[in-house]
């Protein structure tokens, strides 16, 4: 019997839930400096792309593509950082970060640059409302 799947607890803990999509749970960071969101295969075991079969790296990459589209299409950044890094939480998960010529860590990583900004409610959920109607959640 193969392992069920689970969100690691750090990706838990730094991120809200927006919806699923076919093959990724699609996340928000609670870092309100960028907005920032992230893909998790729903894979047991997965820790590399390579750990997908070719039909579930195809379905991952439509979903980023589907999940930048609606990123750039909301914001209107200016760059779009798309990474799988895994070295702190090596569950397989894709970040996809708008960023802004002079936001909190420009041009630099975002990854430590400043400290994380708590999302105000309302804000946090009239942006989970914008990503869930453009990526098709409803």
């Amino acid at each position: 019997m193969s392992e069920a799947w689970s969100l690691h607890p750090q990706l838990d803990n730094d991120a809200v839930g927006i919806g699923d999509l076919s093959l990724s749970r699609l996340l928000l960071s609670k870092d309100a400096n960028y907005p920032w969101l992230i893909l998790v295969p729903r894979r047991a075991g997965a820790v590399e792309i390579i750990d997908l079969d070719s039909d579930d790296r195809s379905s991952l990459m439509t979903e980023i593509g589907q999940v930048c589209e609606a990123l750039k299409d909301i914001t209107g950044c200016d760059k779009l950082n798309v990474a799988a890094l895994g070295n702190q939480v090596p569950q397989l998960h894709v970040h996809i970060i708008a960023r802004r010529n002079g936001d909190a860590a420009w041009p630099r990583p975002v990854w430590g640059a400043a400290p994380a900004l708590e999302y105000d409610a309302a804000e946090l959920e009239a942006f989970m409302g914008a990503i869930r109607r453009r990526t098709g959640f409803g």
